[in-house]
């Protein structure tokens, strides 16, 4: 083809199609604009529905979900008042559960009246009170040598000649006497046993041989024995609740969860009693009595609660043994630690009449032991078919100081003031101490270089 004559024939196309020329590049324009036109405000439209809508609008209904409406103080106001009211409940709760009868409303906080008498009738108080304590559980103890020997006169001594004559080559005799001496001791311990729910004596709880014998020297130490030993009984009341609460539905000791109370005692740090025979006041000693614990050197048990003497509470440790049906041991632990009820007059003993409920027992130390009833301690004792085991405890009781520090003796209060003085310049002088000893370095452990062994990789 010419070139002339093309250029002649695009010149005559441009020239009679030249109005069409521009909108045919617009729309060219617009045709290639328009395709990621559409893929950028697909993607802005997605961005713009995440950002501004979702996330603003959820912003804007968590806001909205905490905005403090126009009566919500009143709702608050009733839930404060509701926290308050249980904390207000609890430290009355806690305070109930101190409020006590008292042994004799004559002595604390200070006695009206200067006899030394006044000590000899609180000791009949505790002495009867225990005794009633006792009574109360059906409580009884294996037969006494008294009783045996009593109970074995017939077989012991020779009604006519002929068993004198027998009697006289008693070592031919001498195992039928001495299984018949066997048989007749073991009804005498059988008949105790299905007389009583539960075996225990006075000797075994501490305190009753201390009064049964005491005798008033200072007027001081007179008032804190009648402190110490109010809250003694206090304790073992609760023991006895709880035995009591356990071996209600028993016939005898043979149907009783709880076979025999062992012992309840207040030993000195560091001087557990070794149990299983008699005690007494010559077994136990002057050590064991009720005392505050302010330290760990004071307890019985490691201080695991943390607490002590101080502040709004006073903590007495003791031991309980018990025998018990093997699977009875949780069910009396946690009867034992249960809330209990007693009542109340007041502290002069005259007011009205008030049911209130305690729970001031923790267990802190447990000792299970397997029981060999061909052993001394327990050769006269029937506990039944069940399996049974002895379980020594370790607890602290808790007494809430402002329900009854009113009636706390001066006494008593001037001595633990001075106790936790001294407490105070023991812990000064130890922290003095250390603060002056020079800082030892200590040699970091040897170590030893690694050998293969024969046949060990």
């Amino acid at each position: 083809m010419d070139t002339s004559k093309f250029k002649d024939a695009v010149h005559s196309i441009l020239k009679n199609y030249s109005s069409l020329l521009v909108p045919a590049v617009i729309g060219v324009v617009a045709v290639l604009l328009f395709i990621p036109t559409q893929l950028i405000s697909g993607k802005l439209r997605a961005q713009i529905e995440y950002e501004s809508v979702k996330q603003r609008g959820d912003k804007i209904r968590s806001s909205g979900a905490g905005l403090v409406t126009r009566d919500q103080w009143k709702h608050e106001e009733v839930h404060q008042g509701a926290l308050k009211d249980d904390a207000n409940e609890i430290a009355l709760l806690a305070k109930q559960s101190t409020e006590r009868e008292l042994l004799s409303y004559k002595i604390f906080p200070e006695p009206k009246v200067t006899s030394v008498l006044i000590f000899q009738e609180f000791s009949q108080r505790f002495l009867k009170a225990v005794d009633g304590l006792l009574g109360r559980i059906n409580a009884s103890d294996c037969p006494s040598d008294v009783e045996l020997e009593r109970g074995l006169e017939g077989l012991s001594k020779p009604r006519s000649s002929v068993s004198r004559h027998r009697l006289n080559g008693w070592r031919t005799s001498s195992p039928r006497l001495r299984e018949a001496r066997a048989t007749i001791e073991d009804i005498l311990c059988r008949e105790k046993a299905e007389s009583a729910f539960v075996y225990a004596n006075q000797t075994d709880l501490s305190g009753y041989e201390f009064w049964k014998e005491y005798e008033a020297k200072d007027w001081a130490d007179g008032i804190k024995d009648c402190w110490y030993w109010q809250l003694g009984y206090w304790i073992i009341e609760d023991i006895i609740d709880t035995v009591d609460s356990l071996n209600s539905g028993s016939a005898n000791v043979f149907t009783s969860p709880v076979k025999r109370l062992m012992s309840v005692s207040f030993p000195a740090s560091g001087k557990r009693f070794r149990f299983g025979a008699r005690t007494g006041s010559g077994g136990r000693g002057a050590d064991d009595k009720p005392r505050y614990v302010f330290s760990v050197e004071d307890g019985l048990a490691g201080l695991f609660t943390e607490r002590i003497s101080s502040g709004d509470v006073d903590v007495v440790h003791f031991n309980v043994v018990v025998v018990v049906s093997a699977k009875e041991i949780l069910p009396f632990m946690r009867e034992l630690c249960s809330a209990k009820s007693h009542k109340f007059r007041g502290w002069d003993g005259k007011g009205q009449e008030q049911v209130f409920k305690r729970n001031q027992i923790t267990i802190l130390e447990s000792k299970i032991e397997s029981i060999d009833r061909e052993d001394i301690a327990h050769e006269r004792y029937r506990y039944g078919d069940d399996a049974v085991v002895k379980l020594d405890l370790v607890c602290e009781y808790i007494f809430n100081k402002a329900a009854y520090d009113k009636v706390k003796p001066e006494s008593v209060k001037e001595s633990v003031k001075q106790t936790l003085e001294e407490l105070a310049k023991k812990k000064a002088k130890a922290r003095r101490v250390r603060k002056t000893q020079p800082v030892t370095k200590t040699k970091a452990p040897r170590k030893f270089k690694r050998r293969s062994l024969p046949g060990i990789d």
